[in-house]
């Protein structure tokens, strides 16, 4: 079935807008979408007549409004698993003092649905609904560490592999072993392969049925979270919150 047009550039426009928080002047919106002015002007009068966009007069700038918020009021809270698992990533927080991400997967990517931020000075630019590559984060592999062969092979054998750092993985090949390695180990690690100067590990969420449907993660800068923290203290913290947040969701395993 064909996309409806007017349909199809009015949502372009918002999830473009999204990316812009401080918003974007339209002459330089028409180039990041491919319409012309005339075409985007319309569509933005009637987004912002019905509250979806509202404009900065003051620096001609566009950008997302409240009727937005109000469409997705509902749709995390709902969720048990960022409900369930919101008190134990903040008490996570105050332990160690670094970002944690919640996320959960997308259409073959990652998707961030809860942050809590640290205290720190030098911290992650994430934004809860944002994407990431499932190949070269390490909550990506965790959620592809569960995932059924067929899906797995899906996902994976639709991959650009784009090395973004010297320790990004480049190949199909290259991930199956680290996948691999995550199912034995039970946690994955980020070793600045999508950020040179960030290190992060995740771990797994298990639902009743011993499913993963998301994962969790620790992030912050390669010289403090330092691979001997990982090893010495972040293992095991990350297996015990594993646990905890999978009980409260009907896990029984061990």
């Amino acid at each position: 079935m064909s996309n409806v047009q007017s349909l199809e550039r009015a949502l372009t426009i918002l999830n473009k807008l999204s990316e812009y928080p401080d918003g974007i002047q339209i002459t330089r919106l028409a180039e990041q979408i491919g319409l012309t002015k005339g075409t985007l002007h319309r569509l933005l009068s009637t987004l912002s007549n019905m509250n979806y966009v509202v404009k900065d007069e003051e620096t001609d700038k566009y950008k997302l409004g409240l009727q937005v918020l109000f469409l997705s009021r509902n749709l995390l809270n709902q969720s048990n698993i960022v409900t369930i698992a919101k008190p134990f990533l903040e008490k996570l927080v105050q332990e160690v003092n670094e970002t944690v991400h919640l996320c959960i997967e997308d259409r073959g990517e990652v998707i961030y649905i809860d942050k809590i931020e640290s205290n720190q000075t030098i911290r992650m630019y994430s934004r809860i609904g944002s994407r990431a590559p499932m190949y070269r984060t390490a909550v990506g592999k965790i959620l592809l560490s569960d995932m059924s062969p067929d899906k797995f092979e899906d996902i994976v054998s639709n991959i650009t592999f784009i090395p973004k750092t010297p320790t990004t993985i480049t190949s199909k090949e290259e991930l199956i072993k680290e996948i691999e390695t995550v199912r034995v180990q039970g946690y994955a690690l980020d070793n600045a392969e999508n950020e040179e100067v960030l290190r992060c590990i995740a771990s797994p969420i298990y639902d009743h049925k011993g499913k993963i449907i998301a994962s969790f993660s620790i992030s912050g800068p390669n010289n403090r979270v330092t691979m001997d923290l990982i090893n010495h203290t972040l293992i095991d913290k990350m297996k015990q919150y594993s646990i905890a947040i999978s009980r409260n969701l009907g896990y029984t395993g061990s």
